[in-house]
């Protein structure tokens, strides 16, 4: 399948991961509509992507909101006529453990708030849910061939301190499997299902963080790097033009490989 004069869908797409991956698939030729709660990156990530010969639109969205999904799906339809490509890259994390002790007392002293757990599930989870349901319905009821991307994490293997964000990864990256086998019992044929897992990500937030730390983070990263967005949206972009990559979750990690306590 080409990328060329198809329709890209990408919530979070006005930063990180999702404007990389929105902004290569105008680069390709598809037509992009951009979901974000910012409009002022929204608005820039437009403009770039307009001033670079590409076609696309900025749709401010909340997608843990059934009218929000809705209104960005139809928006995308009237504006491009079909939808080809989604990347539900939307997501947050409220990272902390679920129990911190007083080291005095041995007491608990703080806990994961349920505000810190349901954001992230309704964000990380129930809006990918939301985005991947309803995009679906759009591309079953208007024939669309295409490809949907869950974007998990290499988190999804289970971290401390992420309970809430793990949870969400590791869930999503069921996605894949469970709706290709749905749409295979449907006689779904035009659509595809490829989860994405990114390890560590040299975002701007993760580049700015004190050296001592990313050091740690890539102690176990075989290539010794981060993952830049633009390797994902390269990684997305190969999987489109191969048919035979369905149903499963890819990980892009740089070869993370945990050494537990073997002796170095």
């Amino acid at each position: 399948m080409e990328v060329k004069g198809n329709v890209a869908l990408i919530t979070g797409g006005a930063n990180g991961i999702g404007e990389a991956v929105a902004k290569n698939f105008a680069k390709a030729g598809a037509k992009v509509a951009i979901v974000d709660m910012s409009q002022k990156d929204l608005d820039r990530v437009v403009a770039d992507i307009k001033a670079a010969g590409g076609e696309a639109i900025g749709i401010f969205a909340n997608v843990t909101k059934e009218e929000d999904t809705a209104n960005f799906v139809s928006q995308t339809i009237k504006a491009f006529g079909q939808i080809n490509f989604v990347v539900p890259s939307a997501g947050i994390i409220r990272d902390s453990l679920m129990l911190s002790l007083d080291k005095e007392t041995g007491k608990v002293k703080n806990k994961m708030s349920l505000d810190n757990w349901k954001a992230v599930i309704d964000i990380n989870l129930t809006g990918t849910f939301l985005t991947i349901r309803d995009c679906a319905e759009a591309m079953v009821n208007n024939k669309c061939k295409g490809v949907i991307f869950p974007i998990s994490s290499i988190s999804k293997v289970g971290l401390v301190g992420q309970l809430n964000y793990s949870s969400t990864k590791v869930a999503v990256a069921l996605f894949p499997k469970i709706l290709v086998g749905e749409f295979q019992m449907r006689g779904v044929k035009n659509i595809r299902v490829v989860g994405i897992a990114p390890g560590f990500v040299g975002t701007p937030l993760v580049k700015g963080m004190k050296q001592d730390a990313l050091n740690n983070m890539l102690a176990d990263v075989h290539l010794g790097r981060l993952i830049e967005p633009d390797e994902i949206s390269k990684l997305i972009l190969s999987i489109i033009d191969n048919e035979t990559i369905d149903g499963t979750t890819i990980e892009i990690t740089g070869g993370i490989c945990y050494k537990g306590g073997i002796a170095r």
